[in-house]
């Protein structure tokens, strides 16, 4: 039985992605700060681990190999958004969204690079249309997705030569938590929570997606309507892009008439 690790497994596309891979007859282990709700089973593992602690993070890593015949994906799901504009934010948030979207999926990765040589596995990372194309109201969190994503198609050279594949998929906007943003003081959000997101997609209907190009070996897979359009947009005009954006997304937290 092959083994995939989701960081963020808690989550609803972490849940959905888990689903999906259980039914076609992966084991999958799912990482979260907080595992509530998370049942173990023959095809699942919940793991309780606060994934911005490096330390904890390399040691429940180490469990999890030392348990599993096999670390056959490891998908680096996690992660955080951060609201409003930066002249109003901070240091530390901005930190705090690299924390958890960018330093403590580089930690996993160092963590299951043998791993993943090993069976000649599959990295694979959740970024976003904000990975590769400009967020109004998002730098920290777009800035996290970019470094993200500049890490993994960097690794993607060096791990060629061991048959590792590191793929990379941009969603729009999924809907995970629409409603229940959990919104602290410095902005950071829950993802999959902002209102102000276009076109959301169900976390089921984005990780059929997702999977549907790990199994095709496509190096990035854009889901979503917004996200195919947004990486033809970008290819083609970054200036019309930038327009669109700010039209779409700057305009529905201030619409006409309603000042600033």
């Amino acid at each position: 039985m092959k083994t995939a690790v989701i960081s963020g497994g808690n989550g609803g596309l972490g849940r959905a992605l888990a689903t999906q891979l259980e039914a076609q007859g992966w084991h999958c282990v799912l990482m979260d700060i907080d595992i509530r709700g998370l049942k173990p089973s023959p095809s699942r593992t919940p793991v309780a681990v606060d994934l911005t602690d490096a330390r904890a993070l390399t040691q429940a890593a180490a469990q999890i190999i030392a348990a599993r015949p096999s670390i056959d994906m490891v998908i680096y799901n996690a992660g955080v958004s951060q609201i409003g504009m930066f002249a109003q934010a901070d240091m530390p948030s901005h930190r705090k969204v690299f924390e958890i979207n960018y330093f403590a999926a580089v930690t996993m990765a160092q963590a299951f690079l043998v791993p993943l040589r090993d069976s000649k596995g599959t990295h694979l990372a959740i970024s976003s249309v904000a990975g590769f194309a400009p967020l109004h109201g998002r730098t920290a969190y777009a800035a996290s997705k970019h470094a993200l994503q500049g890490f993994f198609t960097s690794l993607r050279s060096e791990e060629a030569a061991y048959g590792v594949r590191c793929l990379i998929a941009a969603p729009s906007f999924v809907a995970t938590n629409i409603g229940n943003p959990e919104i602290t003081d410095d902005g950071i959000v829950r993802p999959g929570s902002a209102a102000d997101g276009i076109d959301y997609m169900s976390p089921q209907a984005a990780a059929s997606v997702i999977l549907s190009g790990v199994v095709k070996g496509r190096e990035f897979i854009p889901v979503g309507r917004v996200a195919r359009l947004a990486a033809l947009i970008m290819r083609a005009s970054p200036g019309l892009y930038q327009r669109l954006m700010r039209r779409n997304i700057a305009a529905q937290k201030h619409p006409p008439g309603t000042g600033s």
